[in-house]
Order: structure tokens, then sequence, then C-alpha cells
């Protein structure tokens, strides 16, 4: 079973920035398609951007942070980082990472199938 476990989250001003953490254990990330995904209270999970491996391929982004979120890999911690910056009352969520066998496009949650606990992003004065 692919474990990965969350970290980073916390209490952000809105305009301010975050970095959070998903580290694997059991398996070699470097290998597989990493997604990080967020849900709001009452909302549905949504993709907010993936990872296909840790090759030369250009991840994906929602539309909705473009420009402002980015995802890294560094394989030798086997951990896949999500930098959010300028966030803004959307960004309020339990944000998820999960991992799964080459998948393209990788921003459906349906394609994965195991979950963590999450981390949990609030963003307030």
């Amino acid at each position: 079973q692919l474990q990965l476990v969350e970290s980073g989250g916390g209490l952000v001003q809105p305009g301010g920035s975050l970095r959070l953490s998903c580290t694997a254990s059991g398996f070699n990330s470097y290998y597989y398609t990493i997604g990080w995904f967020r849900q709001a209270p009452g909302k549905e999970r949504r993709g907010v951007s993936c990872s296909l491996t840790s090759s030369d391929e250009a991840p994906y982004y929602a539309d909705s942070v473009k420009g402002r979120f980015t995802i890294s890999r560094d394989n030798a911690k086997d951990t896949v980082y999500l930098q959010l910056n300028n966030l803004g009352p959307e960004g309020a969520a339990v944000y998820y990472c999960t991992a799964v066998g080459y998948y393209d496009p990788c921003l459906d949650p349906a394609e994965y199938g195991s979950w963590g606990q999450g981390t949990l992003v609030t963003v307030s004065y």
C-alpha cells in the first residue's frame, strides 16, 4: 500500500505563503504520479497540482492556482512539496497528497486509491 504523510499546513494571512510536504514511505515515489488535492468544508475534493513522475514532464495545475502554486520533488528525501503563494480565502481547505502509477492527466481524484489524513490550511487575519 502506498503511504504518504502530509505536513506543513497552518494558519496564514491572506496573501501569505506556506510550503506543504508529502513524504512517501514503503515505496519509491520517483516512479509514481503524485497529486495534491484539497477539500473545503461542504465541497468536493478537487485537484490542485500533480507531478507525473520525476521525469522532465511538465506538472499540471488547476487553473485557479496557476502562477501561485508550485509543485516540486526531492527524490533523495522521497518528498513532494507544494509551495502555496498569495493565498486567498478560497485556499482554506484540507490538503491531501496521494500517489498512483503513471497516469496522465493526473488531476482527477477518482484515479487515486488511498488517502491520508491531510494537512489543514487556514487563511485568516
